[in-house]
């Protein structure tokens, strides 16, 4: 970690405890204990288990995914990567360090740079994908009745679901349609120009370039191993089940029974969405207020609410930071070729 990411974590953490202060502000100190002395722990412990299951399982995508590439990886050093993958994305903005972060630690465990952002690259499209199909049936879901009661936040999950639904329209266009991608993005570097000469653009069209380039090559490969395909985005669909059903069990712990586990889990899915789109780190302020305006339907009492919302978040978020910077100073199994 640079001095910069030291620095971030650290402001992060003050961020986190000055949230909690905030959160606190009206509730009162006795219903909090109470709430925590009547906490259901078994129930916290499976949301735990969730959690880890959901990490485990994406260990378990790049192990396979390095093994297509006639690499024996120690699943010491696959657990690895989603931990630092979650230290990072939780201390950049738009969790934009996850990527690099990833790709130094395959490195480090002595897989090829090549090999490396070949691998990173086929796990983000299926990543990507299965995000976007599960939000597309969670709107189906769970829209009409966020949208009946939360305007301003129903806006939010119709702008991240364009964004990510643009990104998978991009990959699909490099993936079979590559000449007129090409041509597309030289007409808008083309107009950029008619604005700006700047040395800076024709840097962006080279790096963009190469993306595209390095993206298609690895889609071939993609096309020609469709079982592959099918069994990665199989395992990391129930990855990401496993961590949208975490509040599901944090609502069990609490003592609230008759809760629907398809419309928890469906709010979820819409919350972070949300939480993808604000550029601090974690979506910090933003996590929090979606959560609690969106689960107030279900917890009525304002101590449970604010006591679900922060076991949410050290699961779900503080939880990964604290994995990931133990499995940063964890020494790695090299890779056997």
């Amino acid at each position: 970690m640079t001095n910069r990411n030291k620095l971030v974590l650290i402001l992060m953490l003050i961020l986190g405890v000055i949230i909690l202060v905030f959160s606190l502000r009206d509730v009162s100190f006795r219903s909090l204990a109470t709430d925590l002395l009547t906490l259901n722990w078994r129930w916290l412990l499976v949301a735990m288990a969730s959690m880890l299951i959901s990490y485990f399982l994406e260990a378990i995508v790049v192990k396979i995914l390095l093994q297509r590439e006639t690499m024996e990886f120690p699943l010491r050093s696959a657990v690895r990567i989603p931990l630092i993958e979650q230290l990072f994305n939780g201390i950049t903005p738009f969790s934009s360090g996850g990527q690099p972060a990833q790709l130094f630690a395959l490195i480090q465990s002595g897989v090829d740079a090549g090999r490396a952002t070949s691998v990173l690259l086929m796990k983000f499209v299926v990543y990507q994908s299965m995000i976007v199909i599960n939000f597309i049936i969670a709107l189906f879901i769970g829209f009409h009745f966020v949208a009946s009661k939360m305007h301003a936040l129903s806006l939010f999950f119709l702008f991240g679901f364009l964004i990510h639904f643009a990104v998978i329209v991009g990959l699909l266009l490099v993936m079979y349609w590559y000449s007129f991608t090409r041509k597309l993005v030289g007409v808008f570097f083309k107009l950029l120009r008619c604005f700006s000469h700047s040395v800076r653009i024709d840097h962006w069209e080279m790096v963009l370039d190469e993306k595209i380039n390095n993206f298609y090559q690895e889609s071939l490969r993609l096309k020609r191993d469709s079982w592959l395909l099918l069994k990665i985005g199989l395992i990391t669909l129930i990855q990401l089940l496993f961590y949208y059903i975490v509040p599901y069990f944090i609502l069990l712990a609490l003592g609230e029974k008759n809760v629907s586990l398809l419309l928890v889990t469906t709010f979820h899915i819409l919350i972070v969405m949300v939480i993808s789109l604000f550029p601090i780190p974690g979506g910090s302020g933003g996590a929090e207020y979606s959560f609690s305006t969106i689960f107030s339907s279900f917890i009525t009492n304002s101590s449970k609410l604010v006591l679900a919302m922060l076991l949410w978040r050290l699961l779900t978020y503080y939880l990964g930071i604290l994995l990931g910077m133990i499995a940063l100073v964890v020494r790695p199994q090299k890779v056997k070729q």
